[in-house]
């Protein structure tokens, strides 16, 4: 089964301890690096194992023009004057960024796959089934896992390479995931995918 790695937000606005937005890492949370050190070891096993790779990035106009706001999210990034395109809040987090040659999808709404080409470069990866992962959980995470799901694809969500500001939101948007998507931690994805004959020790 084809399988492709969607890597979402991991960039140093939502997962550096300076980042303006706090829905995916609490401010002084202690779990922060677990979840970077977990999202690296992801990408590594992706890398060592011929999985393709595409990282998932949201990004603004300087001015915000184009932030629609119609709900409390966009506001805040409004407000707050984050995830400007080009600084280094939208910059991807040191070590999780992608590599030459692999795919970046940048997306402007909650969904990753809304209005953005992010189902066209799957299609041209020929991909079947998904793993995911991201910040936040209950919000990038949950959305665009919820719509891959509709949209037929089979999905694995690694929940220790994804983080939410509070741990209960994180906690009932897996259980909600489960609905639609099998959810392990990354150990237990490196199991599952031995199973099928994939290799790479983490």
């Amino acid at each position: 089964m084809r399988t492709v790695l969607v890597a979402m937000h991991y960039q140093n606005e939502v997962l550096h301890a300076a980042g303006k937005i706090k829905v995916g890492v609490a401010e002084g949370a202690e779990g922060r690096g677990a979840v970077v050190d977990a999202a690296s070891r992801l990408l590594a096993f992706a890398r060592g194992n011929g999985i393709p790779v595409v990282s998932v990035r949201i990004a603004f106009r300087p001015d915000h023009a184009d932030v629609i706001q119609n709900c409390a999210i966009f506001r805040n990034v409004v407000a707050g004057k984050a995830m400007i395109d080009g600084s280094w809040g939208a910059e991807f987090h040191d070590g999780l960024g992608p590599l030459p040659g692999e795919f970046v999808v940048k997306h402007s709404r909650v969904n990753a796959f809304y209005g953005s080409p992010l189902e066209e470069v799957l299609r041209s990866l020929k991909a079947e089934r998904l793993i995911m992962a991201g910040v936040a959980t209950n919000s990038v995470v949950l959305t665009t896992v919820a719509c891959a799901a509709d949209m037929g694809y089979e999905v694995i969500v690694v929940s220790d390479a994804c983080s939410s500001g509070r741990p209960e939101l994180h906690e009932s948007s897996l259980e909600n995931m489960k609905l639609v998507a099998d959810v392990m931690d990354l150990d237990g994805l490196v199991r599952h995918l031995a199973g099928e004959g994939v290799g790479g020790l983490l």
